[in-house]
């Protein structure tokens, strides 16, 4: 029987890294081949006039100690027990009609400032804050997939769980705008709806606001692109090998396998197996055949307004480092057409709490205006004249209205950089310039792929298209589970130099976790 050694990944985003570290770790050749000249895919950030700009993290789940998602971003090199975080008491801030509600990360202080604003919702608060504090139990299982649990793991995720499955039953049918109409208040309500598209159900806020508030979703220090700098690190310390702008034109499929890949100039790569870190539009259409496609894939692809896709136009540029209204802050302003949508409302998002975003006495300054299907046609319509104006001209409308809000600011602003949905497409193949992955709406079930590719025995896809809504996550603990279901498979054929790797992987890892069995999700006392 053939040895099975060598694992090709196609895309060094964090799905990727995370899959190439892994495999290294059970003693395999890893051979990753991105695209772009960095790693990281959407987890980057870039430089323009001096100043670094993040393309990324909000917050990052897993960051507490303790939780096996931890577990995975020390093992794939992203977080360490030294690892610094962003020193901020609020996940974000909404104004409305000169009213500000914030949500802190002290679930107390927000209950008592949101009932000092509208005690007529009090009730309703008293729910909101138990409906968080009963999300804090929702925690990512990371150490292993769940096609691989044994009763006893369903059993005592279950009870981990815990008050969350009763905010599951009540609330995995309400999207957010829905939600928001319990309150009274018209800041409440715009409280609700600012952060998270309004079609989101209702559980996405309560659970992304628990991570904040339990201390598992903080932000690493030094930016997205450092986090993926530091996996890479790791991969290339393992002995994996990365091939950077090296974009994969066509999978070769043959008697039902990947017999190998042809990148775009030409070069030929063969291995046992083949992972997919890459949009899942990109894959199945581009570089394998559409009717590969999973059945669950095709129906969110043809009811976008089930399953849309979540992209951003995004405006960066510098202020005084002095100006902090809050980290991250929602406003109102005159009405501004984005895409193929008009909005009244945008927030600022100022960088000074983290010196890679400074320069001098300067900060870096981020606004965003979510955008879906509709507007990603809107943008693809345009010409490229038209579109390289459009921004121009949105990025003096954007800077205006933030200087109408914050008259403080008048005159010191400096446009640093725009990118829209089309940005995320070139870049990223992302489909529709998704972010994120589709969705996760109560009009339909959620997507949940274990990445298994029907008709082809030795390549599967992986990363944040998985399991919607995405993110890094998801795109972090996919990379890992890829590898332990091919082990899972794969362990008995790993012939007479298992031995001899698992012992290398161990000594280059220093890791609790053995080889082999790492990746199987057992820890070896």
């Amino acid at each position: 029987m053939k040895k099975f050694n060598k694992v090709v990944i196609i895309g060094g985003g964090v799905a990727g890294l995370s899959a190439g570290i892994y495999a290294r770790i059970a003693g395999l050749e890893a051979e990753i081949y991105e695209k772009n000249s960095i790693p990281g895919g959407e987890c980057i950030g870039w430089n323009r006039g001096g100043y670094h700009i993040d393309n990324c993290i909000h917050w990052l789940t897993g960051t507490r100690k303790g939780t096996e998602l931890y577990d995975v971003w020390k093992t794939v090199g992203g977080l360490s027990d030294d690892t610094q975080y962003a020193d901020l008491d609020s996940f974000y801030t909404s104004c409305v009609d000169g009213q500000r509600a914030t949500l802190y990360k002290d679930l107390e202080r927000t209950r008592s400032e949101l009932t000092a604003i509208s005690p007529e919702d009090k009730e309703e608060i008293d729910k909101f804050i138990q409906y968080v504090e009963d999300s804090k139990s929702c925690l990512m299982p990371a150490d292993k997939p769940m096609d691989m649990f044994t009763v006893g793991d369903y059993i005592r995720l279950g009870k981990s769980m815990g008050e969350f499955m009763n905010v599951m039953k009540e609330l995995s049918k309400v999207s957010i705008e829905e939600y928001s109409r319990r309150f009274k208040s018209p800041v409440l309500r715009q409280l609700m709806c600012d952060y998270l598209p309004k079609d989101y159900t209702a559980y996405s806020l309560l659970v992304s606001y628990a991570s904040i508030a339990d201390e598992n979703g903080n932000i690493p220090m030094g930016g997205s692109l450092q986090l993926s700098l530091r996996m890479e690190k790791r991969f290339k310390e393992l002995g994996g090998k990365i091939f950077y702008n090296s974009a994969v034109k066509e999978i070769v499929v043959k008697n039902k396998k990947a017999q190998s890949m042809i990148l775009e100039n030409g070069t030929v790569v063969t291995g046992d197996y083949f992972i997919a870190t890459l949009d899942t539009s990109f894959l199945f259409g581009k570089l394998l055949d559409e009717s590969y496609m999973p059945k669950a894939f095709k129906k969110a692809y043809e009811e976008p307004s089930k399953y849309p896709g979540t992209s951003g136009f995004q405006v960066a540029f510098s202020v005084n480092k002095d100006f902090n209204p809050g980290e991250t802050v929602f406003i109102n302003i005159d009405p501004i057409k984005v895409g193929a949508n008009t909005f009244s409302r945008m927030y600022v998002k100022v960088y000074g709490y983290d010196k890679t975003f400074v320069k001098g006495d300067r900060q870096v300054l981020q606004s965003n205006f979510c955008q879906q299907d509709d507007d990603y046609f809107a943008w693809k319509a345009m010409s490229p004249a038209e579109y390289k104006e459009t921004k121009e001209r949105l990025a003096r409308a954007v800077k205006e209205r933030i200087e109408s809000f914050f008259p403080e600011v008048k005159g010191d602003l400096e446009i640093l950089d725009t990118w829209s949905p089309l940005t995320y497409e070139r870049y990223c193949n992302a489909y529709h310039g998704s972010y994120m992955s589709f969705v996760t709406t109560p009009y339909g079930p959620q997507v949940r792929e274990k990445g298994t590719v029907k008709g082809i025995k030795n390549l599967c896809f992986a990363g944040q298209w998985n399991s919607s809504p995405g993110g890094l996550p998801v795109a972090v603990t996919n990379g890992k589970f890829a590898i332990q279901r091919i082990c899972h498979k794969k362990s008995l054929s790993l012939g007479g130099e298992y031995d001899e790797r698992r012992t290398e992987g161990r000594a280059k890892t220093g890791n609790t976790y053995d080889g082999l069995e790492a990746v199987r999700g057992k820890r070896v006392s």
